[in-house]
């Protein structure tokens, strides 16, 4: 993580003297705070009227797993650990929580559900459905069957979520709970994204995010391909949900200005309430903004950055700092898993790519979301699977490094003893094709799994060394697919705006550039970048006028957003042509490993069917009618 700004810690924020971006004087420093729940943690950003960071903290939250493929997590919980870590960022950091104007989130797109009458968490866990974990998880894959069944309707609405609807969505997780509920227990249960959940929590307001119902739930904001609810009465009806569109479909959150309020991010949908200002040391009534899905929030945080481009990466019919320039750029936030987020003026349909999306962000435009399954967990199975493994591990402790970082010295060590012209120039002879967890975009098949040219016996660290840059290599090569499938599909993607752990990873990065042929922009925030993101959230929602009317997002994106670091294209011939000719082994390993499991499953079709075996297939049959929908699709 990049180091926080200084701070004087002699005198109080509140009693000094700042000028605000207007050129005005301001007696009291202004504070915005966002709210990053991860997977495994829950994140406090405390940024200033400039956008600097002023202070950071986290605290793990619970996932549980009941049994295989089921993830589920608690709002109790996750709430307790967002107090805590809002308190201790305020604290360590001397913050006076008077100055604080607005409060942003972002969270997983997981699914979180309360009682409409109590608004108490109903749980999630079967059979019983007696614990307070009321959140399925985005990487719950229990709804195998239920997802089958939505897509074999070939509804409209899901040309909105790439041709099909992931297991990862949640209007599966809902037909699941309908499906292993008491009807008496289901029929009290309304739901939420988890960010809309949060605001919730945090304002006792029943609004929702664009952000959270567009990209997952299956609604279609109101005049896009004739949508007048938003949510569509006859697909929730066709899969079984039609007691989800009574009351014009309160449980889900109603209709746009009838029964409901829907708005883009960061839009203020509240104030702190009393209660919640209290769990969180803070003083009641400060605006809050309409949360978003945690990727969209690392676009926010990364995409407005101050960096110098060459023009061939900048649209010239527009200024450098103007919201049209964003349409080029591709915010890619890196995790455990990949999300790529682009934004377009007017709908662009890609096959194995969610969306487009209006309004979701900034009302009027259209975002997109294409994505690899696993990258950093990708990165760690192969390294903990290879013999040299635990001597990699135990050298770089040594070191005091950790184990990427020490591999990456030892790729340099091996080129320089060869006196090669690059690091790429040793893996030449070696391909890797890395889906080892199915395959998001732009193939948006699970079946889709990993394969070797060129593998050898070779147990050494230099052996781990190449699989590990191999791995790096398909990483890179796989981005440059899915943005070629975006371009031509009508997106101009002529830049990277990256975020999250690997890009600490200097050769992924040069690896990235050279083999995509296009910048990669590494924020100043590497860390925080999302929760900054959500931060600024906060600031929009505070800039709301008595009418409700708030400033624009990218105004405040430029404003806050910090100078980052360009990773530009190689420059040398030899390892661009080397690049070009392995991305080309790469596609060809990708269409062949279809190829190959379409003739196998021709012969195999009818073979093993067996009256015993049958009953043991229900769910694999399932899957792989899921599969092969996606695949058609795409």
């Amino acid at each position: 993580m990049s180091s926080l700004p200084f701070r004087q810690p002699s005198r109080k924020p509140s009693r000094q003297m700042s000028t605000d971006p207007h050129n005005e004087l301001n007696p009291q420093m202004e504070h915005y705070i966002g709210i990053d729940v991860g997977t495994g943690s829950a994140r406090a950003c405390i940024i200033d009227h400039k956008g600097d960071i002023v202070g950071l903290a986290s605290e793990n939250i619970g996932l549980w797993q009941p049994q295989q493929g089921y993830y589920e997590q608690s709002t109790n919980d996750i709430w307790r650990c967002i107090c805590s870590s809002v308190q201790r960022a305020m604290d360590q950091h001397n913050v006076d929580g008077s100055t604080i104007r607005g409060i942003g989130f972002d969270a997983t797109c997981s699914l979180a559900v309360f009682s409409h009458d109590t608004d108490e968490p109903v749980s999630v866990t079967g059979p019983n459905f007696d614990n307070d974990h009321n959140i399925v998880l985005w990487l719950d894959h229990r709804p195998i069957e239920e997802t089958a069944k939505i897509n074999a309707t070939k509804h409209n609405l899901l040309r909105y979520v790439g041709g099909t609807m992931s297991i990862e969505m949640e209007i599966p997780k809902v037909l699941w709970l309908k499906n292993h509920m008491d009807p008496e227990l289901f029929a009290r249960c309304k739901f939420y994204d988890l960010a809309d959940a949060l605001t919730h929590i945090a304002t006792g307001n029943e609004t929702r995010s664009f952000c959270s119902t567009v990209c997952k739930q299956g609604f279609v904001p109101v005049g896009v391909d004739g949508s007048v609810k938003g949510w569509q009465e006859d697909f929730l009806k066709e899969i079984g949900l039609e007691d989800l569109t009574e009351d014009n479909f309160k449980r889900l959150g109603g209709v746009d200005g009838v029964n409901g309020n829907y708005l883009s991010a960061g839009e203020r949908c509240g104030t702190l309430s009393e209660k919640a200002a209290r769990e969180m040391g803070l003083p009641p009534g400060i605006a809050v903004g309409s949360g978003v899905i945690d990727a969209y929030a690392g676009w926010v945080g990364t995409v407005g950055a101050k960096v110098t481009l060459d023009a061939s990466a900048l649209d010239s019919h527009f200024a450098k700092n103007d919201k049209s320039q964003a349409f080029s750029r591709l915010a890619a936030v890196a995790g455990t898993s990949t999300c790529h987020i682009a934004m377009s003026p007017e709908p662009v349909f890609v096959n194995g790519v969610w969306g487009p999306y209006r309004d979701v962000l900034i009302p009027g435009y259209w975002m997109a979301e294409g994505g690899q399954s696993a990258t950093g967990e990708l990165l760690k199975y192969v390294l903990e699977t290879h013999p040299a493994f635990q001597q990699a591990l135990s050298i770089s402790e040594s070191y005091n490094t950790n184990i990427y970082d020490y591999l990456n010295e030892h790729l340099r060590d091996m080129a320089q003893k060869v006196e090669a012209p690059s690091v790429s120039w040793l893996g030449r002879h070696f391909f890797f094709y890395g889906d080892l967890f199915g395959n998001r975009s732009p193939i948006a098949d699970p079946r889709m799994a990993g394969s070797i040219i060129g593998l050898s016996n070779d147990k050494t660290l230099d052996g781990l060394a190449i699989y590990y840059y191999g791995t790096m290599e398909f990483i890179a090569l796989q981005t440059r697919q899915i943005i070629e499938t975006m371009n031509k599909s009508g997106h101009q993607i002529s830049s990277i705006f990256m975020s999250g752990s690997q890009c600490q990873n200097d050769i992924l990065m040069k690896v990235m550039a050279a083999a995509c042929g296009i910048p990669v922009l590494i924020p100043r925030y590497v860390h925080a970048a999302v929760a900054h993101g959500a931060a600024m959230l906060g600031a929009k929602a505070a800039s709301s006028d008595k009418s409700g009317k708030t400033e624009d997002l990218w105004n405040i994106m430029d404003r806050m957003s910090k100078p980052g670091k360009a990773v530009l294209p190689t420059q040398d011939k030899g390892e661009k042509a080397l690049l070009d000719v392995k991305y080309k082994v790469f596609l060809e390993q990708c269409q062949q490993q279809q190829d190959i499991r379409n003739k196998i499953d021709e012969v195999v079709a009818d073979w093993g069917h067996t009256t015993d075996s049958k009953k043991h297939l229900s769910k694999e049959t399932a899957s792989k009618e899921l599969s092969e929908e996606m695949s058609k699709e795409a």
